[in-house]
């Protein structure tokens, strides 16, 4: 099948492919922009500090100490998401309202480039709220850690404002129409072909050549009554027998 008759399928059903992208395009961008409630993100950062030996009198950098303190948040990463450090969170923090299942589902904790920072993100409805969560979360581990690991290398970096203003990460609904657009555009057009291939009635010339196996030798075009009766209006449909002749052919 050649690239023309790849276009002759889609222009047949051009109308039902615009249909089915307006739709979903249409529909997408009202429950992006009505239904789907805005996510916001706010970020406490930790440093894990080297472990200091008060002995020595000049401060010195250990290129082991660093790598192992790197490895050491890895531990530290997964200690922030248990239940045991969320309930103590929700009982110093009661005014946040949340259980430690849902603070549980709303923090995640990640390591900045390899470095011995730490970041602790929360997502909430309320950029406010996810501040507040992320500085309480952030807090309640620096004065736990020393307790649980024996050593206190733990210190809060930078916490979230909650006075700043941020927009919402969640939705796009501009990323969420593009992306309707295109899974609704390929959706037509595999609707278009697949109804071509069921569709197995005889429109075109070469139609008959393939079901019939013969040559096709002329064709009659399809006109329309307009197209007749502005024909008879302008005599134009009044073919001659002969050069002195007047006979005509009634339509």
């Amino acid at each position: 099948m050649e690239l023309k008759q790849y276009w002759l399928i889609v222009k047949r059903r051009l109308i039902l492919i615009a249909l089915i992208v307006a739709i979903s395009c249409l529909s997408v961008g009202i429950y992006s922009y009505y239904f789907i409630t805005p996510q916001y993100e706010a970020s406490a950062k930790l440093i894990v500090n080297q472990y200091k030996d008060s002995s020595s009198l000049i401060p010195s950098i250990d290129v082991g100490s660093i790598n192992s303190t790197i490895g050491l948040i890895k531990t530290y990463k997964e200690i922030i998401k248990t239940p045991r450090m969320m309930k103590i969170v929700v009982k110093e923090y009661p005014e946040l309202g949340a259980t430690y299942n849902e603070l549980i589902g709303k923090v995640s904790v990640s390591s900045v480039n390899e470095t011995q920072v730490m970041s602790i993100t929360v997502r909430d409805n309320s950029y406010a709220k996810a501040a507040n969560i992320a500085n309480a979360v952030a807090v309640v581990f620096q004065k736990t850690i020393p307790d649980l690991m024996k050593v206190d290398n733990v210190s809060v970096l930078d916490k979230a404002d909650p006075k700043e203003f941020h927009g919402p990460i969640a939705p796009n609904p501009k990323l969420n129409i593009a992306v309707a657009f295109l899974l609704s555009l390929m959706l037509g057009v595999g609707i278009s072909f697949l109804l071509d291939y069921l569709d197995d009635t005889i429109k075109t010339e070469e139609d008959i050549e393939l079901v019939l196996e013969v040559p096709v030798l002329t064709s009659i075009p399809r006109l329309k009554e307009m197209d007749l009766k502005k024909q008879e209006d302008t005599g134009s449909f009044k073919p001659t027998a002969g050069r002195d002749s007047h006979v005509s052919f009634d339509s």
